[in-house]
């Protein structure tokens, strides 16, 4: 079984993550604090540089347009913050 990874299951076991929550009509999840830092740490940045050449994907990069959107930038913070918390 090749695992399939980008989604908020467990891409071995299918199981949900442990780290998920509700967050602007979808499901905000990662896979670790470290994981959730890095999230943190993108969406609160004000000004994100776009790396040259045009078109390389990162993981940052490919991050859904509703967790990169300025106008959900709060409710995106504060429930990253809230799944660190209860860590």
């Amino acid at each position: 079984m090749v695992p399939t990874f980008g989604g908020p299951e467990d891409p071995y076991f299918g199981l949900p993550l442990w780290l998920r929550r509700a967050c602007c009509g979808r499901v905000l999840w990662a896979y670790n604090v470290s994981h959730l830092e890095l999230l943190e740490g993108y969406v609160a940045s004000l000004q994100r540089e776009r790396p040259r050449p045009a078109g390389s994907q990162t993981l940052l990069e490919r991050l859904p347009g509703w967790m990169k959107a300025a106008g959900n930038r709060a409710e995106v913070l504060a429930a990253i913050r809230a799944l660190r918390d209860g860590v």
